[in-house]
């Protein structure tokens, strides 16, 4: 069982809150589950600023509730059945935060490793080239992760039809306060088609969100299905 929330509340009030960022959303929703204020995030979220308002997604498999601060005509909550997974294509819309890693080198271009022999981690930077978000996407339908206790890579569970249009909308930078420190997130909405390769694998990739910076609202897949003849 899984629920999927939808809340809509004005600029205002979101200003009166003291809710500017990312971050600061990442902190609120957390309201959405007053009787488990220590437990792992395990919920995926989405803010889509609108004019005067922003709209807000909750995936969890935990009933999320309404948070005082979203009024009441602004919260709609819905359970996803089980049949919901059993459609072949979707259209799908994703704000994701796509990244590559650049492996970090000495001055002879070795790769540098910590003293246990592991690898440093390399640096996170954003795609912005429409080539390259079309095949970060593409490839996150293959792998969703990689097994950290197996070190396998996990399928993502399905692909992008070629033969529909795929957008993508130019990268945006999601700047954001935490702990007195800035930094931000590129922020890049794909609309397109999907077909399912791979129904238990998607439904995990579904759930566990694609990409990074889930946490500040990345990687939740809004879904409609569809019936499609290609």
């Amino acid at each position: 069982m899984s629920w999927l929330a939808r809340l809509e509340v004005d600029a205002e009030t979101a200003r009166a809150e003291g809710i500017s960022d990312s971050y600061a959303w990442h902190q609120r929703l957390w309201e959405c589950y007053p009787d488990t204020p220590d437990a792992k995030r395990d919920f995926l979220t989405r803010i889509d600023p609108l004019e005067g308002a922003f709209r807000l997604w909750i995936l969890a498999r935990g009933k999320p509730r309404r948070p005082l601060w979203c009024p009441p005509d602004g919260f709609a909550l819905k359970e996803i059945a089980a049949s919901f997974f059993s459609h072949r294509y979707y259209a799908f819309d994703l704000r994701a935060n796509p990244v590559k890693t650049i492996v970090q080198r000495g001055p002879n271009g070795e790769t540098l490793r910590r003293a246990n022999g592991k690898r440093k981690n390399g640096k996170r930077v954003p795609l912005v080239k429409p080539d390259e978000l079309g095949a970060w996407l593409i490839h996150k339908g293959k792998v969703r992760c990689r097994d950290q206790d197996t070190g396998l890579d996990v399928p993502g569970g399905f692909r992008i039809v070629a033969e529909k249009p795929l957008e993508i909308s130019p990268m945006m930078e999601n700047h954001f306060r935490k702990k007195g420190q800035s930094g931000y997130h590129g922020g890049v909405q794909f609309r397109g088609i999907l077909e399912v390769t791979d129904s238990e694998r998607f439904i995990e990739t579904y759930h566990a969100g694609v990409g990074s910076a889930k946490s500040f609202g990345f990687g939740l897949l809004l879904l409609a299905p569809i019936n499609m003849v290609l």
